[in-house]
C-alpha cells in the first residue's frame, strides 16, 4: 500500500499535550483488534482475510460505500489525479478506516481521509483516524 504523508518534528510542548489528551495503547490495540473483527466477518464466506487482499473489482460490486461517499474521488478519477488502480487504492483504505471507526461501510469522512493519504496530504491539516463517534 502507498500511502503519502509529511510529517513534522513534534515540540516538546505538542508532545506533552498530546499525552495528556491522547489515546492509550490498549484502546488502539482494541478498535485495532475489534476493526479486524469486522473485516474477518464481512469477508468470511470468501478467500480474503483482509481489505487490502480484496480485488479492487470485488469491493466496487459486493461492498458498496454510503451513498455518495465516493464522489470527491471519482471526480479525482475523472479529472486524471487517481488512476483506477488508485481508485481502488482508495476505497481498500476507507474501508479499514470504516473498520477502524466502527462504521458499517466507509463514508465521505473516511473516502475523504483515505483519499488524503492516497493523493498526499498538505501539511498542516490535522488527520485522525480516531475513535468511533
Amino acid at each position: 500500500m502507498d500511502l503519502r504523508v509529511e510529517a513534522e518534528p513534534v515540540t516538546r510542548a505538542e508532545l506533552a499535550l498530546r499525552g495528556a489528551r491522547g489515546e492509550s495503547t490498549a484502546a488502539v490495540a482494541g478498535r485495532v483488534r475489534a476493526a479486524r473483527e469486522r473485516a474477518a466477518a464481512r469477508l468470511a464466506d470468501t478467500p480474503w482475510r483482509t481489505n487490502a487482499e480484496v480485488p479492487g473489482h470485488e469491493l466496487r460490486t459486493r461492498w458498496h460505500a454510503a451513498p455518495g461517499a465516493m464522489d470527491e474521488a471519482e471526480r479525482g478519477l475523472e479529472r486524471g489525479m487517481l488512476t483506477a488502480r488508485g481508485l481502488d487504492r482508495v476505497l481498500r483504505v476507507a474501508w479499514t478506516i470504516a473498520d477502524l471507526r466502527g462504521h458499517a461501510r466507509p463514508d465521505a469522512g473516511d473516502v475523504t481521509l483515505a483519499l488524503q493519504l492516497r493523493t498526499g496530504v498538505p501539511r498542516g491539516v490535522p488527520m485522525a483516524i480516531g475513535a468511533p463517534a
